[in-house]
């Protein structure tokens, strides 16, 4: 006869799911909380401070990008300066205008970013990545066509350290037979 012997992290599981129903029944019948269904998805409320904007952080590689983002006619400030002064190649325009195409919203929107730390194409990313959040924030209807197209995920790739004995991360030093 075989016997089901359940692990330790199962029987937690089962533990934790009928505390949390308890709880759950408990708020429901005292009225200090809502029913929540747990299969349902989080609702996403509006996220706009006084003056009308939604705030965003952006990271992408060492870049942090801080965007503000208010209805408008699409212009982009980045650190006092225009986008086409501040990034000159077009590819990362583009790169940085990725989020109002996908979501259909060009020219509706004004940005202020404050971008530190990276290179041009990483703060150009990090832009990206806080467009995308702020926008969310600003119209949440708009998380499902950000979120498939990627631009929600914090890009996790970064530099890898050099390592001792080697002349980069994973380059050598010459090998010298004699």
């Amino acid at each position: 006869m075989a016997t089901t012997r359940k692990t330790t992290s199962a029987k937690l599981s089962e533990i934790k799911a009928t505390v949390k129903e308890k709880a759950n029944e408990q708020a429901v019948a005292s009225g200090t909380a809502p029913a929540v269904n747990p299969n349902e998805p989080p609702k996403h409320e509006r996220k706009v401070d006084k003056q009308g904007r939604a705030y965003a952080t952006g990271k992408r590689k060492n870049a942090i990008a801080r965007v503000w983002i208010k209805p408008g006619s699409g212009k982009i400030v980045v650190n006092g300066r225009e986008l086409k002064v501040y990034f000159a190649r077009p590819v990362l325009q583009m790169v940085v205008n990725q989020p109002f195409t996908v979501a259909d919203r060009a020219n509706q929107f004004d940005v202020e970013c404050l971008v530190v730390g990276g290179g041009l194409s990483g703060q150009a990313g990090a832009v990206k990545h806080g467009i995308s959040k702020a926008l969310t924030y600003f119209e949440p209807d708009l998380r499902k066509p950000l979120k498939t197209a990627l631009f929600l995920r914090r890009d996790p790739r970064v530099v890898e350290r050099k390592k001792y004995g080697r002349a980069k991360a994973r380059k050598r030093f010459q090998f010298s037979k004699r």
